[in-house]
């Protein structure tokens, strides 16, 4: 999946050095045209890239952190992060500046977010910043994220650093999302078996209470014969039987 969206990502920029500046205009989000319609550009905007250096360092985060999450998660569940998180990044810069003519391109958002989730996942990991300095994946999360913030207050910053918050800020919503539903689920389930478990472990009861009466008539008539049961008692003895014999059709032990 990685290597799809980095062949897609190029093939784009290398669309963009010979197409029009108008494809920028209309593929790139710009947040006033996109709030009349053009809802197509909170996807199209990850695929282009400013220059040479924006595409190659996205691309170069996405392999590198990107890989161990595929690996982890599959195609089909990494994509899904991937795509929920750039489209978020879009629509919460696009929310903070929505009068805003200018447009936002880059996979920085869907980017961040994958830094997040790696961070997450792997708190502990050693990253290597510049190659040469080691610090904790879930410290160098904090840094960036603190980092986008006070970049983003800076009115004159051309930067979009809501797109980057944007875009781990979704990215934990999401996880702990999934984690909370994977809980409420396996909480669901639990409270499913129990319940199945109560209610073999009453009709197991119901049988021994069953089972111990019908014992207790045949042992009385194999010490005073057919004759002592009294007519109360033989209805009781072949009502119980015959529903014994029901269970024990149905898979339940009644010996």
């Amino acid at each position: 999946m990685i290597q799809a969206l980095v062949i897609i990502n190029v093939v784009m920029f290398l669309l963009q050095q010979v197409a029009d500046r108008q494809l920028t205009y209309y593929l790139g989000l710009v947040p006033v045209a996109f709030w009349h319609g053009y809802i197509w550009q909170v996807v199209t905007y990850m695929f282009l890239h400013g220059g040479f250096w924006h595409l190659f360092f996205n691309m170069f985060v996405l392999w590198m952190f990107g890989r161990v999450l595929e690996e982890v998660w599959g195609p089909k569940k990494f994509l899904i992060y991937y795509m929920v998180t750039g489209i978020g990044a879009g629509i919460i810069n696009a929310a903070v500046m929505p009068g805003s003519p200018v447009p936002t391109i880059g996979a920085s958002g869907a980017v961040y977010g994958l830094l997040l989730a790696f961070g997450m996942m792997f708190p502990n990991q050693q990253i290597y910043i510049y190659f040469l300095f080691p610090i904790k994946a879930k410290y160098f999360v904090i840094v960036m994220f603190a980092i986008e913030l006070f970049s983003g207050i800076n009115p004159n910053s051309n930067v979009a650093h809501f797109a980057h918050l944007g875009g781990m800020i979704v990215g934990y919503i999401f996880l702990r999302w999934g984690y909370l539903a994977t809980k409420v689920k396996h909480k669901v389930e639990m409270e499913r078996h129990d319940k199945k478990m109560r209610v073999v472990w009453d009709r197991r009861e119901e049988i021994m209470k069953l089972q111990r009466e019908v014992d207790a008539l045949l042992d009385k008539i194999n010490r005073h014969g057919m004759e002592s049961l009294t007519p109360d008692e033989r209805s009781r003895l072949k009502e119980a039987s015959q529903k014994l014999r029901e269970w024990e059709e149905k898979g339940f032990p009644v010996n």
